[in-house]
């Protein structure tokens, strides 16, 4: 069901006939609520984002309150892309470089519940990378910060993201560049 649909690319990088295994006794019962979590967590993300301007709008002109729409919507497609982009294109990266390091001798097994945990963090570490563009649109059309301040702080901005990407990322570099880049 569902919770193998997210363990497709670690699965696929495993020696033949090795498999996920639960090293904790609560562990399959768990993993299930957990995916099933994050996926309510996708679904109700529209109606949070908008309760969450319901309670911001109030206190905004009519020129801000124009934004509501399209950051709403920008917002849940930015955060299902960076989702994407994880589990398409750095998941194999990072699976595969992780497989590739198993010592001569021991079958690389992956616990399922330390899996979905490594899965979730980067899921959301990339859904919340992913939303930049719409803070940045946001801070500029409502005049928190401008232009000639984005690009005075740009060099740090880039320092900042790699710093964010080495703590979220596994140690391989290129999951990390994948994730500080966007």
């Amino acid at each position: 069901p569902f919770p193998a649909l997210v363990a497709i690319q670690a699965l696929a990088v495993l020696p033949a006939g090795a498999s996920m295994i639960a090293t904790d006794v609560t562990g399959t019962f768990l993993v299930p609520l957990k995916v099933t979590a994050m996926a309510a967590f996708v679904i109700a993300l529209p109606y949070v984002l908008l309760q969450a301007w319901a309670f911001v709008a109030p206190g905004l002109y009519q020129h801000e309150k124009r934004l509501a729409l399209p950051v709403i919507v920008s917002s849940v497609i930015f955060f299902l892309i960076g989702m994407s982009f994880a589990y398409f294109f750095v998941f194999p990266v990072a699976f595969g470089f992780f497989a590739g390091y198993a010592p001569t001798g021991v079958q690389m097994m992956t616990d399922i519940d330390k899996y979905l945990s490594f899965v979730l963090t980067m899921f959301l570490a990339f859904g919340l990378t992913f939303e930049t563009p719409v803070v940045v649109i946001v801070l500029v059309r409502m005049g928190v910060v401008s232009l000639e301040k984005l690009r005075a702080a740009r060099s740090y901005v880039i320092v900042g993201a790699f710093v964010i990407a080495a703590i979220f990322t596994p140690p391989d570099v290129v999951s990390q560049f994948m994730l500080a880049m966007p």
